[in-house]
């Protein structure tokens, strides 16, 4: 069924669309993901999103346990139709689930014992938990995480805005992966159904569509 409708919708795509989801799609990983926790501000939530598109890292976990939804579709620039979301109502359902997905969680942190961002090694898959504007991560992160990492500083600011923050990692942890020999791309399985959703978004008027390929003899 998958199959026949990706073929079906792709008659509805140009060819350079088709090979651009392909060039996307082989430079996706899996291997980090971010969790964004009580984050106040839309466009810092959405600007995280964007910056997951940009650097190749398909899912992000967004926490809105005290400020409710925090997605701004005009900040993030589309970048959420291209990234997996997952909403949590509260942080610990939140860490359960990536650490039993076999994720390393790493609060982001500049205070305490942490570990500068260039001595964290990349082997590991990790996923980076990020924190609401002036309180930073919960205690319940902190105390969960399995390393704490910091973005070197040496102004007289000792912290930077959420959003940016993640760019500077992300930019710098698959950088470093995809020189590596870690095995991180996405799976054939997982490249068949992030290749129909893409397809789907690409393809204009898809309701429209959807009903004519069910509604096929």
């Amino acid at each position: 069924m998958s199959a026949s409708l990706l073929s079906y919708l792709q008659g509805f795509i140009t060819e350079e669309r088709m090979e651009r989801i392909e060039a996307i799609m082989s430079l996706r990983t899996n291997h980090f993901t971010i969790a964004i926790e009580d984050v106040f501000q839309f466009h810092n939530t959405s600007a995280v999103i964007r910056s997951c598109d940009v650097f190749g890292v398909q899912h992000a976990h967004v926490i809105e346990e005290r400020f409710g939804k925090r997605l701004d579709k005009n900040i993030a620039m589309g970048a959420q139709k291209w990234v997996d979301v997952h909403r949590y109502d509260t942080t610990s359902t939140c860490i359960s689930m990536l650490k039993e997905q076999g994720y390393r969680i790493a609060a982001t942190s500049p205070h305490g014992d942490s570990i500068e961002l260039a001595d964290l090694d990349i082997e590991t898959p990790t996923a980076f938990f990020f924190g609401t504007e002036k309180e930073g991560l919960s205690d319940e992160v902190l105390e969960m995480a399995d390393v704490r990492i910091r973005i070197p500083m040496v102004g007289f600011t000792e912290s930077l805005n959420i959003s940016v923050s993640a760019a500077i990692i992300l930019q710098d942890v698959t950088q470093r992966l995809r020189r590596s020999s870690v095995a991180w791309k996405l799976s054939e399985k997982e490249k068949e159904r992030i290749r129909l959703e893409w397809t789907k978004k690409s393809v204009r008027s898809i309701e429209s569509v959807m009903k004519r390929f069910e509604n096929r003899d």
